[in-house]
């Protein structure tokens, strides 16, 4: 394989072709501008089955110009940086425009598995900024990548992150803190926002453009549809659907689902005051900054199917036919039909991830018919506060016959009693559809994952990055790369919290 990376001449050759991908919309869509140098920059860590998407072996942060390109610090030959225009609403207001205030697309690879967009998240200003600096901290940076590939492993949808390169260069933000950027992967990185930016602006043109974009590029089976921009707007809405209900399942908060957050190919993106779920609490908001409350846990699926709303909004004027109320109102339906499918596929995709955790089979009725079961276990662990991943990996292993070996599942309950009552409903069902423990057992723990980034576990790794020990990011890694496997010597990992963390806080700033 001939070097990877360019060196200062920049004429080696990347493991990939280039296309123009999103640059091919042209400048109403992105200013070009180089990143903005970071000094003496150093690596901190590499994800090799991110690298590897691109064609990169694991040994590609050795090579000559690694860091330098990956901190911004040089324009590679097979670049051509940029950064995209978009705009959104923000805790629910209008923001107007928006934008890549701190990231920066370096290009688009062509790779086995389709087009890839790298980009480089804490790059330096950008025309988009809105007085920000433009930068992102050691802090964050971390938080996202490992979450990032965390999420990949769950089998979730999301945008990648290949690696972190840091420097030692101030930034502030409530306090003052250390500079990194992270290399992120996507097929794309367009959002809801980038259609509410040109709905906004009167410019169907562009909106037509870019939705022609997306058709042609990642769902062509909408141009077949005897209303594309329609089609569109279903299959957004149910791949969002899909993705709701994989959040909730692995007990994910995401934290700020702003418009602008929204990714239109239904992927995880943005992870900024995100959160796992330690003591269950069904309206556990893991964002500090939100004093109302409005990303909470439990209001995740709804949030997205409001941002839904916001996109059929952007969206009408590609389909809206004759002025006045009639025009409206038929174009209004339209978006309504188009919406409608999101909760029915939610409810399906939820019952079926649910069903799956609990190792059953689906009823002979309806997905409806498990929702007492499935109430009353939701409101079982809300009230007791119980470890959420612990509750499900240790449910796997519990007897259907009788309860001699509940005690790991039934000591995370402080009311014994509570748990018996409805481990006594749940263990008739399962002789009820005649269930086989060894079977069952096994095919619960291959969904219920043993690791996940909880927040202390982040912070543990990012106190020992700011004294220069990357070790524990890579171990960390390492873990949540299989994070439904046993992996004996890592319990840790999947321990309680310790009381300290407790007092983790993350906010937008995060």
């Amino acid at each position: 394989m001939p070097d990877p990376l360019p060196g200062g001449d920049g004429t080696a050759a990347a493991p990939f072709a280039t296309a123009p991908g999103f640059a091919e919309l042209g400048s109403r869509f992105f200013t070009r501008l180089a990143p903005t140098p970071l000094p003496s920059p150093y690596l901190v860590s590499v994800s090799a089955p991110a690298a590897a998407l691109l064609g990169w072996d694991a040994h590609a942060a050795t090579q000559a110009g690694f860091i330098e390109t990956f901190a911004g610090n040089q324009v590679p030959a097979w670049a051509d940086p940029l950064a995209s225009v978009y705009s959104g609403h923000q805790f629910g207001v209008w923001a107007g425009q928006l934008g890549d205030g701190r990231a920066i697309r370096l290009a688009e690879a062509r790779t086995a598995g389709g087009p890839m967009e790298i980009q480089l998240k804490g790059a330096g200003m950008t025309p988009y900024s809105r007085m920000a600096d433009g930068r992102a901290v050691l802090r964050s940076s971390i938080r996202e990548y490992l979450c990032s590939e965390a999420m990949a492993a769950l089998g979730i949808p999301t945008t990648r992150a290949m690696c972190i390169v840091g420097s030692d260069a101030p930034i502030r933000r409530e306090t003052v803190e250390t500079a990194a950027v992270v290399a992120r992967l996507a097929p794309s990185f367009i959002r809801f926002g980038h259609f509410e930016h040109f709905a906004a602006r009167e410019d169907i043109g562009a909106l037509r453009q870019l939705a022609d974009f997306v058709i042609d590029r990642f769902m062509p089976a909408c141009r077949e549809d005897a209303q594309p921009y329609q089609a569109l707007l279903r299959e957004v809405s149910l791949r969002t659907a899909e993705l709701m209900a994989q959040w909730q399942a692995v007990g994910f908060c995401h934290g700020v689902m702003n418009t602008d957050n929204m990714s239109i190919l239904g992927l995880t993106i943005d992870y900024g005051p995100f959160g796992f779920l330690d003591a269950f609490d069904a309206n556990h908001i893991c964002n500090h900054t939100d004093s109302q409350g409005r990303y909470a846990y439990s209001q995740q699926p709804q949030v997205a199917f409001w941002n839904l709303h916001c996109l059929a909004q952007a969206l009408m004027p590609l389909w809206r036919e004759g002025e006045g109320e009639a025009g409206k109102d038929a174009a209004v339906e339209a978006a309504r039909a188009a919406l409608d499918p999101f909760r029915a596929r939610y409810a399906a995709a939820f019952f079926r991830r649910y069903r799956d955790k609990l190792g059953l089979r689906p009823p002979a009725g309806r997905d409806e018919d498990d929702e007492p079961l499935l109430t009353s276990l939701f409101q079982l662990l809300h009230e007791q506060r119980v470890d959420y991943t612990l509750f499900w990996r240790n449910l796997a292993r519990i007897s259907s016959a009788d309860g001699s070996r509940d005690a790991p599942v039934r000591d995370l309950f402080p009311d014994r009693a509570a748990w018996d009552a409805w481990a006594g409903t749940y263990r008739a069902r399962l002789r009820a559809e005649q269930s086989d423990d060894a079977a069952r057992a096994a095919a619960m723990l291959a969904v219920n994952p043993k690791y996940v980034l909880r927040n202390h576990l982040a912070e543990t790794a990012i106190r020992r990055a700011r004294e220069k020990d990357f070790g524990e990011v890579d171990r960390l890694l390492a873990v949540l790369s299989r994070p439904f496997d046993e992996q004996p010597g890592a319990e840790a990992y999947a321990a309680l919290p310790p009381d300290w963390a407790a007092g983790l806080e993350v906010s937008c700033s995060s």
